[in-house]
């Protein structure tokens, strides 16, 4: 079993530091760049099964990769973006003036902030997690699972067997991919973040 993680591309509130959550948010024209970049660079890897969140920035993303491989992208439920509460639409800056305890707990110890209205880490583990099995059951071979930073980051945490206190020592830049094989007893880290295909002009903003 192979597991290629995909972030979707660039969006504006990607490039504006603002939190989107569930907020259904299109691609920007970079982030459609980066797409079909990544399409291109996972056009020869033999792949089984494509699955996606349900947002329109992961879709698109995961259609781009899709159409070189004759398959059709599943929507996955349990890989949508965490749901950022209160915080979701707010520019970082606003966030860390509105809610400067959550904020300096989200900051700090990620695993232990509580965001008003919005899910933890925990809660983004769990669902993913589940989604992750659900796809196991569908048979050995390579799937690929376009998702978000978050979810991407609690993913590659529990497969290696960490908590999700080090959730920032991770960097998942958009249009990134993190392969991990599973020999039937662990999850083995191939690649990480990997961006080499992205041309200088749709080359990453960060981890935001």
């Amino acid at each position: 079993m192979e597991i290629i993680l995909v972030r979707h591309g660039e969006t504006q509130w990607n490039a504006g530091e603002i939190f989107r959550g569930r907020a259904d948010i299109d691609l920007n024209d970079n982030g459609r760049k980066q797409a079909t970049l990544v399409g291109e660079f996972l056009s020869h890897t033999k792949i089984s099964g494509i699955y996606s969140s349900p947002l329109k920035r992961a879709f698109e993303t995961a259609g781009a990769i899709a159409r070189y491989h004759s398959l059709d992208a599943r929507v996955a439920p349990g890989l949508v973006d965490m749901n950022f509460g209160q915080w979701e639409g707010l520019p970082l800056d606003e966030v860390k003036q509105k809610f400067p305890g959550v904020f300096a707990t989200w900051a700090d110890r990620p695993d232990q902030a509580k965001i008003p209205g919005g899910e933890t880490l925990a809660d983004v583990r769990q669902r993913a997690l589940k989604a992750v099995d659900a796809i196991f059951a569908a048979g050995d071979g390579t799937f690929v699972l376009v998702s978000h930073r978050v979810v991407i980051k609690t993913l590659i945490l529990a497969f290696l067997r960490l908590d999700d206190s080090h959730f920032w020592s991770i960097l998942v830049d958009p249009s990134s991919v993190t392969t991990f094989t599973h020999d039937g007893k662990r999850y083995v880290l191939r690649h990480h973040n990997e961006t080499s295909f992205l041309s200088e002009t749709a080359a990453h903003r960060g981890d935001f």
